[in-house]
């Protein structure tokens, strides 16, 4: 039987392993971004109405979308919240 202590360590080192896959996806969210939009002033600048890949972004958004759902359970457990 695990000790709590344990238990927590093991529950830190999912959730660090989780949020180092959210930061690793949102990082190829905005490289695609970065790479077919221009900027302005650090900005993404639509005014050009740039074509970008429906099917690329809609990838790219689930795949940060579902890092960050899988990231829910840990949140809700480290502060004792109760989700839907």
């Amino acid at each position: 039987m695990q000790s709590n202590d344990d238990n927590n360590k093991n529950l830190r080192e999912a959730a660090k392993k989780e949020l180092e896959e959210l930061a690793k996806v949102r990082n190829e969210f905005y490289k695609y971004l970065d790479t077919h939009l221009p900027k302005t002033e650090n900005r993404f600048d639509f005014s050009t109405n740039p074509q970008l890949d429906a099917k690329n972004i809609y990838s790219l958004f689930y795949k940060l979308d579902y890092q960050a759902r899988k990231l829910r359970p840990y949140m809700a457990k480290a502060y004792n919240l109760k989700l839907e």
